[in-house]
């Protein structure tokens, strides 16, 4: 499958490029002109857009799309309702025009019912509106929502579902395998999903 991701240049979405390409898709790196596209595996192909402003046509040819984008954790409260809500809103939406398969979201624990009083309430209400857009979309869709995140590579044992204790960790790249999978993966369809490292 071509598959177009957001966010493929961050921590997580270099090590999704790269399993993306061992399962035998093409994935298809959403950048901005300032990107870095030097980490990006060998054969990555690469479509220009900010996800402040996307092109109608960003997701044109594509089979499905993962938004694995993130304003990161210190930026203003203006920038993560324009990456974190808005852009993913707006990918969400042009996914939908050009007829995709399957759109998978990277969102985080706590978004499915966000608490005002978190320090990051802000950006959990960002993301949930994210996903609730996404929910009503009518398209095909897949949430992960994983605990907070590790740098390590991960070990492929990981937990899903409420058993997923909020104060655990997820490895990036047992996020980034759980991403690779969601894509195609039939039993992902319409769930949204809690996740940790084991």
């Amino acid at each position: 499958m071509k598959i177009l991701v957001a966010g493929a240049t961050g921590k997580t979405g270099r090590r999704l490029v790269e399993k993306l390409h061992r399962l035998g898709h093409q994935p298809i790196a959403l950048v901005r002109e300032s990107s870095d596209t030097s980490t990006l595996s060998r054969g990555t192909l690469t479509r220009h857009g900010d996800l402040t402003d996307l092109p109608q046509d960003v997701c044109k040819d594509c089979d499905s799309v993962i938004f694995a984008a993130g304003s990161g954790g210190d930026t203003s409260a203006e920038m993560t309702d324009k990456i974190d809500r808005d852009g993913a809103k707006r990918l969400v939406d042009l996914a939908k025009q050009s007829g995709v398969s399957r759109f998978v979201m990277l969102s985080t624990v706590g978004a499915g019912d966000p608490d005002p009083e978190s320090e990051l309430a802000h950006y959990l209400q960002a993301k949930h509106e994210a996903d609730e857009h996404l929910k009503r979309s009518g398209l095909d869709y897949a949430i992960l929502r994983p605990v907070r995140l590790t740098e390590g590579d991960g070990t492929g044992k990981v937990q899903f579902g409420e058993n997923v204790h909020p104060d655990a960790v997820a490895a990036r790249g047992d996020v980034a395998a759980a991403l690779a999978d969601a894509v195609c993966n039939p039993n992902w369809s319409g769930k949204a999903q809690l996740m940790q490292s084991l």
